[in-house]
């Protein structure tokens, strides 16, 4: 129903700020403003003047306008009770309609109306379930991506904390290894500075004994001497009456005239000490340190799995919460090696022991690991007290072995596309498979056991400064 206190809307409205008026005054050429955009556009101009007519006002303070204040103030709360309920804002009447055709809710009045001649229309809540389908079908992909990126965020944020654990974690791990490494270097640096101070000793004690008896003969040479001195001094008829005498004394002294021994390794053997003395230390060095063929990649273990501090063991444990990285295996308990096979052979030796479950081989970079399909992968594994192979061209092969392996060596020649299990202890062939392999290969780890799959270090030794392997 239509409203007696109905205004026109234009009517209302402030000239300077286009909304409806707010405290409004009246100036003396019966225009209207809003007193606080009046006052601040003659705080701008510095010139009282009509903003609409530009005619000069004698008051610095106009008068408020109560009448049109009042008449604002009843629009406003009419308009706020149309919105509130919906009404037609040409006939007041309840939007029960919607107009297909203009896309917009009506009355009846409005259907009746030419501006609808012919309209299609349909019942408010009908049309409203309709359109929110409609809307809520366009919104989905954004709701979807919304999600996406939110979830992508949430992984940032994860990943951004896993950079720091890694950072601090891998800092703690550098300073215990030079740690070590420091120790042994100052153990080693007193065991040799020892050794030198007890050569040191040794040899100044054997000069000492020398020179004593050096003194000892020089001062028996030097009485034998001075005492045949003074009796040469003496006159004639006495030195020949002491010289018997004098003769016999000499002769029995004649064991002092004997040349002293030489002494032979009398000096500090520097060269002992200082020759190629990192050389030697770096040999020895390899009693606490060992040079592992595969390193096992962090970046690319399964949730569940837990690696060793070195990095060269995995077993299953307790599961984590790790960033999605595209290099990370999540369907598979698996973890890579950290360096992949291009070409060349190469060869790393896993102790299994009593684990009931393991798999070993190798794994294409170019597989999508998130979604893991078992192609470009070639493995033995050991479940259920069997060993079977499995490639994506022989998905499962039964290996007949009569033993039960603790060790296994994988040996990869590239060039010859062989990949070949063996065990380590007495070298019997396990399986052998035979392939072309054109993508970069890594190492592939698969445990669901709790016992560690440890990949063994090699035995090293030193010859004229060339790391050979025994």
């Amino acid at each position: 129903m239509a409203s007696s206190t109905y205004f026109l809307e234009g009517d209302l409205t402030c000239p300077v700020c286009h909304d409806i008026f707010k405290d409004p005054v009246l100036l003396s050429c019966s225009h209207s403003f809003c007193k606080s955009c009046l006052q601040s556009w003659w705080s701008e101009k510095q010139i009282n003047e009509c903003l609409v007519c530009k005619r000069r006002s004698s008051r610095s303070r106009p008068p408020s306008n109560l009448v049109l204040k009042n008449l604002c103030e009843a629009f406003v709360r009419e308009r706020d009770l149309r919105a509130s309920q919906a009404l037609c804002s040409l006939h007041f009447e309840r939007l029960k309609l919607f107009c297909l055709d203009h896309q917009q809710p009506v009355c009846v009045v409005c259907r009746d109306s030419k501006k609808h001649t012919n309209h299609r229309f349909r019942p408010i809540d009908e049309a409203a379930k309709h359109h929110r389908e409609e809307v809520k079908k366009h919104i989905r992909p954004f709701q979807e991506k919304l999600k996406l990126l939110h979830q992508v965020k949430g992984n940032c944020d994860l990943i951004s904390k896993h950079i720091k654990d890694q950072a601090q974690h891998s800092e703690i791990q550098i300073k215990q290894q030079f740690k070590r490494i420091r120790q042994f270097l100052e153990e080693e640096e007193k065991a040799r500075i020892s050794a030198l101070r007890v050569e040191e000793t040794q040899k100044s004690q054997v000069m000492k004994e020398k020179f004593e008896i050096l003194s000892r003969e020089i001062a028996a040479l030097s009485d034998v001497v001075t005492t045949t001195e003074e009796e040469l001094k003496a006159a004639d008829v006495s030195f020949l009456q002491s010289y018997k005498a004098v003769v016999e004394r000499v002769q029995r002294e004649k064991p002092l005239l004997n040349d002293p021994l030489p002494l032979s390794g009398t000096l500090i053997d520097v060269a002992r000490h200082l020759g190629n003395l990192t050389f030697n230390v770096w040999d020895k060095m390899k009693q606490i340190i060992s040079y592992s063929p595969v390193i096992l990649d962090p970046n690319t273990a399964h949730p569940e799995l837990v690696l060793s501090e070195d990095l060269c063991g995995v077993r299953w444990g307790q599961g984590q919460r790790l960033p999605e990285n595209p290099e990370r295996i999540q369907d598979l308990s698996s973890v890579l090696g950290s360096e992949g096979f291009t070409s060349g052979t190469h060869s790393w030796d896993i102790e299994v022991g009593d684990n009931e479950y393991w798999e070993l081989g190798v794994l294409a970079r170019s597989v999508e690991k998130k979604n893991f399909t078992g192609s470009g992968l070639w493995r033995i594994r050991f479940y259920n007290g069997k060993y079977r192979a499995s490639s994506e061209s022989d998905p499962d092969i039964d290996l007949t072995v009569n033993k039960t392996f603790q060790r296994i060596q994988v040996q990869l020649d590239m060039g010859k596309g062989r990949l070949s299990f063996s065990d380590s202890d007495t070298g019997t062939l396990i399986h052998t498979f035979t392939h072309t392999f054109n993508a970069t290969l890594f190492p592939y780890f698969n445990s669901v056991n709790n016992l560690t799959l440890k990949v063994l270090p090699l035995k090293l030794s030193v010859r004229r400064g060339n790391m050979v392997r025994k």
